[in-house]
């Protein structure tokens, strides 16, 4: 088996958990046209379009980086591209490899698929993933049209949309939209029987599951065999029967070396030391024949709750957060090139922070590779509606769903966040309905990942949050420091109207004891080199060193709490009009890196 090392890949491939050795890349030149008056269907654009303009696909035609550049308002736009021999070849098809799979990252937010005019299928979400077989659609010919779809009403508030403006000018804190493909397209190439999915679950102090879900009929006699290393050097390798009809199968592999309580950090996962474990998974036929194999990787760690504390693999650990929104001035949602990912990470902890909360999107697969690999932790957010009713509960739970599932194998991934500062339920303070909604996206977060801590709504009005989290933007170090300086001010926190005036408990919540973090805070605007009319922040530095000062006077209010177990700092990069970030748009740090990072760690320069 001819596998790549998935601990050491390098950022390309769209699904890092579970590498083959072949797939076909279909981002690039695609044609393009919008359809404002919807008519492509009636006029039979699934066969071709026609007048059509080039694209650049991932980039979604608002931004610049597409070639389109027409950020107003088009909620239905189509594309159409050449799947040729060549494509096919690359993406493995041949013996052993008969069946085609064709893969979206993602597509904002409806999405219609044809291939050569046949209807291949429709999905609706704008953030997460989904594929189709479309083995008898390209199986003959030189050549077939792969035709997609998309719809997304800016005026839709039921939607999960994130910082999605629904005016066609952002303003305040919104965003440019981001319209239809805006992650990769490939296809992959797969045997008849095939591992269509993987996860990872810590099994107890010494063990790891690998939960295999199976596409294909798998043979009498069949087994799944799961095999780890570390630094290359082997840990274990366990082989299961699987009982036809099977379609799931759990392989459970003992890791001897956790056994020694004293050796095992030597294995665990933490931002300090990102320790990878390397694992190639197989489906064998009954003759030990491989039928199909995978390379993946996973992380050992453990992340709780208790006593006022967060822990990482069972000790308090400081979690020191920044807001990142993942937007980009050139491609919006779209990361501009395969490597960014890498980089803004790079950027996260270079700048002191030890964990990033992306903010109102489900992040690309190949940014958690990168957090997972240089060492980042990860709060996990849902992108929110606006609306509270059946359509919108119905949309947000299933999206949220899938992209739990698709990640919860990262050990970068540490908290989820299904809901932030009330979007969506605005009135979950008295309406019992929001509140049991609420309640409800966090269980049944617990339900499909009970390993995390789970945030029902981030910033205030908390129903059943395992952290209660709170939003301050108060730009004075001082009183800051006086609101969360000591058990006092805690029970006052609790008791009375909170930051913004709201609520930090709602609807009969208890206090338990939980961890309380300050997940918002600064928002400092500091323009060194230009000045945008409609320039927005919570407060405003004089220059560069006073941008400083009020930093360092904030980081220092939060390391002066007595009971404060992690904070996040807003925000990361300058989006749009909101000019409040540590670094320009363009990535650029407003002061030198070592001023931001003294004033985030506390740990002053050396003169």
């Amino acid at each position: 088996m001819n596998l790549p090392t998935a601990s050491r890949q390098d950022g390309t491939y769209p699904r890092p958990q579970q590498l083959r050795a072949h797939w076909a890349d279909l981002t690039g030149v695609w044609s393009f046209r919008h359809d404002d008056a919807d008519a492509g269907l009636a006029d039979g654009w699934a066969h071709g379009l026609p007048d059509a303009r080039d694209i650049v696909v991932p980039f979604p035609p608002e931004s610049s980086a597409s070639g389109i550049d027409e950020p107003g308002f088009h909620p239905v736009v189509w594309y159409a591209r050449t799947i040729t021999r060549d494509d096919l070849a690359v993406a493995g098809l041949g013996t052993g490899r008969p069946r085609v799979i064709l893969h979206f990252g993602a597509v904002d937010y409806g999405a219609q698929v044809w291939i050569d005019g046949a209807f291949v299928g429709r999905h609706e979400g704008g953030h997460t993933p989904f594929s189709f077989d479309v083995t008898r659609h390209v199986t003959g010919g030189a050549a077939h049209t792969l035709v997609v779809r998309a719809e997304d009403d800016p005026f839709d508030a039921t939607q999960p949309r994130g910082k999605q403006d629904w005016h066609e000018t952002p303003h305040e804190i919104w965003y440019r939209r981001t319209t239809g493909i805006w992650q990769t397209v490939w296809l992959e190439a797969v045997p008849e029987t095939h591992i269509a999915r993987l996860r990872w679950t810590q099994a107890g102090p010494a063990a790891v599951t690998a939960t295999l879900h199976l596409d294909g009929h798998v043979p009498a006699g069949g087994s799944a065999r799961v095999s780890l290393r570390f630094d290359e050097v082997s840990l274990d390798t366990v082989e299961v029967e699987i009982a036809p009809p099977a379609r799931r199968v759990d392989v459970t592999v003992p890791i001897a070396r956790l056994r020694n309580g004293q050796a095992a950090r030597e294995l665990l996962w933490s931002p300090e030391h990102p320790r990878l474990i390397d694992a190639t998974v197989s489906l064998r036929a009954h003759d030990g024949a491989v039928l199909d194999a995978v390379s993946s990787y996973l992380g050992l760690r453990t992340v709780a709750v208790d006593r006022g504390a967060f822990l990482l693999n069972g000790h308090p650990y400081d979690v020191r957060g920044v807001l990142n929104q993942g937007y980009w001035p050139q491609s919006h949602l779209a990361a501009p090139s395969y490597d960014t990912h890498r980089r803004e990470v790079q950027l996260i902890k270079d700048l002191g922070f030890t964990a990033a909360r992306i903010h109102q999107k489900i992040e690309d697969p190949r940014f958690l590779y990168w957090a997972d690999r240089l060492g980042l932790l990860v709060w996990a957010e849902a992108p929110g509606a606006y609306e509270f009713s059946p359509t919108a509960v119905q949309r947000l739970m299933r999206e949220w769903m899938d992209a739990v599932e698709r990640d919860v194998s990262h050990p970068s991934i540490v908290t989820w966040v299904p809901a932030n500062e009330s979007w969506g339920v605005q009135h979950i303070a008295d309406e019992p309905a929001e509140q049991a909604y609420a309640r409800a996206l966090a269980d049944v977060t617990r339900a499909l990942d009970p390993s995390r801590p789970v945030i029902s709504n981030d910033g205030w009005e908390h129903q059943n949050s395992d952290i209660l989290s709170v939003h301050d933007y108060e730009g004075d170090g001082a009183i800051l420091a006086r609101t969360y300086a000591d058990e006092a001010a805690r029970r006052r926190l609790l008791d009375r109207m909170g930051p913004a005036g709201r609520r930090l408990l709602v609807g009969g919540a208890p206090d338990h004891g939980q961890p309380i973090m300050l997940t918002e805070f600064g928002g400092i605007t500091y323009q060194p080199d230009t000045e945008r009319d409609d320039s927005w922040g919570y407060t405003e530095a004089a220059d560069g060193d006073d941008w400083i000062k009020r930093i360092t006077a904030l980081y220092d209010a939060i390391r002066a709490s007595s009971f404060l177990a992690g904070s996040c700092y807003t925000q990361f990069t300058d989006t749009l009009q909101e000019t409040n970030g540590l670094l320009t748009a363009a990535r650029v740090p407003k002061m030198p890196i070592e001023d931001i990072r003294a004033a985030v760690t506390g740990r002053r320069k050396q003169r």
